[in-house]
Formats: C-alpha cells, structure tokens, sequence
C-alpha cells in the first residue's frame, strides 16, 4: 500500500512559486537576479489599513471568528457588491476565506465528484486545473489565441461544455495574461452559459480595479442577472490594496453553496485570521484614493515593458487591458541556439537559459495551460523593470 494519495500523482507544484523560490536562491548565492516572477504589489498597504490591524489588536480582537467572517467583514463585502458591482447578496450569502485560493478550493471541493468536468480557458492561473484534479474533478482547457488578446470565444465555450460540465472558471482581468472582457464581450460568453443551465460559473475578480485606460470592468452576473442563482463571484483583498501577506479573499452566492463551503472550512481552517479580517473591514469601508493613484503607475509600467520587449528580438507582446503582467511570445526564438550553446525548443527552455544568462526570472507560458509564451509581473519599480528589459533585449539579441 503505497503511503502519499493517489491523488498527489494528478497535480504538479506551482511553477510560479517555484520560479520565485529559484530566484531566492540565486540571490542567496549572489547572483544579480531580477524576479518578475511573482503575481505581488511592491506597495506597502495603506496606512489606513494598518492602523485597523493595530486598533483590532489593542481592542482584544485576536480570538476565533466565526468559520465565514465576523459579520462587520460579510456586511461590508455586501455592501461593496452592491457598491461596485450593482449586486444584492445579503452577508449571510457571504464568505470569508484565508485567500481567494482557499475560497476556490473550498467551492471545489463542496461540489465536484468524480467525472465533473470544469472548463477552464487557456493560459489560466496555474492554481486553477491542480485545485479541480485535487478535488477528483476533470479540468477541460480550452485555448484562446494571442491575435484575439487571449479571450475566450463564445462559440469555442458552447464547444466544451458536455452534459458532465459542473463549472466554468472565468478570470478578468487575467492572470497570466491581462486580458479583459468588456460587456459585449462578456455578454456572448453569458448568452452561451444562459443555453447550458447545469452549468456554474466560478468567476475570479481578484484583480478588478486594475485596470486600464477607459476599460470598464463587468463581472458576468452583473451582465447577465439570469447566472444569479449558479454564481459564484470570488474577489479579495490581495492586490488592489496591496495586502497579499494578509490572506484574505471572499466570495458571494447561492445561499445553499455558501452553506457547504462553510462546512468545508469549519473542518479545514475555520476562520481567517481576526486581525487580518478587521483589516479588510477597513480596506473595503475606508478610502479608496489609493487606487486610481496606484493604477496609474501600474499603467506606466506596462507601457513601459510593452514597448522594450516589443522591440526585443523574436519576442511579439500585446497590450493587456488589465491586472499586472504581460504574456509576450517568445516563438520567434525556439530554434534559436542560446548563448550557452543550448538550443531553445521551448517556452521553458527560453526562461531558463534567460535566468542562467541574464539574472531574469520569469516564468513559462507552459506552465498556464498555452505557449510558446512567457509571463511577467511588472508590479516591481520601473528602475527593475526598465533593467530587466534591456537584459531580455541582450539575451534574445545574442541568440543566433
């Protein structure tokens, strides 16, 4: 009898923990590494913020929460729907997890049994198909193309779905590669899933408030209020307030899934961390100056990236509309001999060769379900970036 589960040998490590975790050890040998492996703001939380922590730690707010939030957080991530995104969900329709990570965990788990299939769009977050697998799920990728900005077509959706289809996980702003739908653009999407009422949507909204130049940001229940009812709408704290440490992400819906996620994380976590929900309180309820402040400067910095690797060598890079990364092409070098004398065949070939050559950790399109590409975060000082592009540009320069 074999000791570690079975259902270990059906996902694979996280590739960008992984990527970050080699850029550390680089460094640790002093190596001049430049990590843009990370999917993490370089601001400090806001100062508001902080103080909420503090002030919940001097009331004597450091014990137990209940297992889906202390009601003022569910209230206050009501009150934000209802806010931002004109949806009504009462705060018992709420939850509160260590992490939006957890909270798609916890969805999976209350709901998949063996043979459920889960359409997910390509390049995707490289959580998403190792949660579905862990959970005795089936992942179905379906692949978008770069001349289409890697956005998912309404007839390529109605394609995947097959009377096994429990879930669709819809992520916009994208990570990896920026996208982001605009209503119209949602609104096929939303069409298809109205002609397929077995199926959920599971929708990421992580990085909503990042995005860029006249883009509106629409999530698919607020577009098409008929998904009401088999709608899960995942967000958090982690990057529009810079607060990834704190591990706080939530969700809305069904009052009937809420309930079985909440019994999923009565036995697995119980409840996030108290000081860490008090924070969020503050973070959803106080100002939200910061943002368009911060956005902007995000903004500069893909321009930036966009412009110095579109002028790097055999690499092809689109605007994205939203989050902070970029996912350039790197097609125009497989084949190409690296300085090392290594032939490039793949996407993770070329990462790393360019982390061997140039101290530039980045992490392989192969790793979110499409290649040949390659993600980078920008969320770093442009000073780094502008430093990391040059790298890139030498590095694919001298590929011959």
């Amino acid at each position: 009898m074999a000791f570690l589960a079975d259902a270990l040998s059906r996902v694979k490590p996280s590739a960008t923990i992984a990527v970050s975790q080699k850029a550390r050890e680089l460094k640790a040998k002093g190596r001049d590494v430049i990590g843009l492996g990370a999917g993490e703001p370089d601001f400090d939380t806001p100062d508001n913020i902080k103080k909420a922590a503090i002030d919940a730690i001097n009331r004597g707010e450091t014990k137990y929460t209940p297992v889906s939030g202390i009601p003022e957080l569910r209230e206050a991530i009501a009150k934000k729907f209802k806010r931002e995104n004109n949806l009504d969900y009462t705060a018992a329709q709420t939850i509160v997890g260590t992490g939006g990570k957890q909270i798609l965990f916890n969805a999976f788990m209350a709901t998949l049994n063996a043979g459920d299939e889960v359409v997910i769009p390509a390049p995707y977050w490289v959580s998403y198909p190792e949660m579905v697998a862990l959970c005795g799920g089936t992942p179905v990728t379906v692949s978008t193309k770069q001349e289409n900005n890697f956005k998912l077509k309404a007839e390529d959706l109605d394609k995947a779905i097959t009377p096994k289809t429990k879930w669709f996980i819809f992520n916009s702003p994208s990570n990896p590669s920026g996208a982001a739908y605009s209503h119209a653009e949602l609104k096929a999407l939303t069409d298809v899933l109205m002609k397929h009422p077995h199926v959920w949507i599971l929708t990421d909204d992580m990085y909503e408030h990042l995005t860029y130049g006249d883009f509106k940001f629409a999530t698919p229940v607020e577009v098409e209020p008929g998904l009401y009812d088999r709608t899960l709408t995942m967000n958090g704290v982690s990057k529009a307030y810079a607060m990834t440490g704190w591990r706080i992400g939530y969700a809305a819906g069904p009052l009937q899934l809420i309930k079985a996620m909440d019994m999923i994380q009565g036995q697995q976590t119980s409840g996030a961390t108290s000081i860490a929900q008090w924070a969020a309180v503050e973070a959803l309820n106080g100002t939200q100056d910061f943002i368009p402040e911060n956005k902007k400067i995000f903004e500069g910095r893909r321009d930036l990236v966009v412009s110095m690797l579109n002028q790097a060598k055999g690499i092809s890079c689109p605007t994205p509309e939203g989050a902070f990364y970029v996912y350039p092409s790197c097609a125009g070098l497989i084949g190409k001999t690296a300085p090392s004398g290594k032939v490039i065949e793949t996407d993770e070939d070329f990462v790393s060769e360019l982390l061997e050559s140039e101290g530039v950790a980045v992490v392989h399109g192969s790793a979110f379900g499409l290649g040949p590409n390659f993600r980078i975060s920008y969320a770093t000082s442009e000073a780094q970036l502008e430093e990391a592009c040059r790298r890139i540009q030498r590095f694919c320069a001298a590929c011959k």
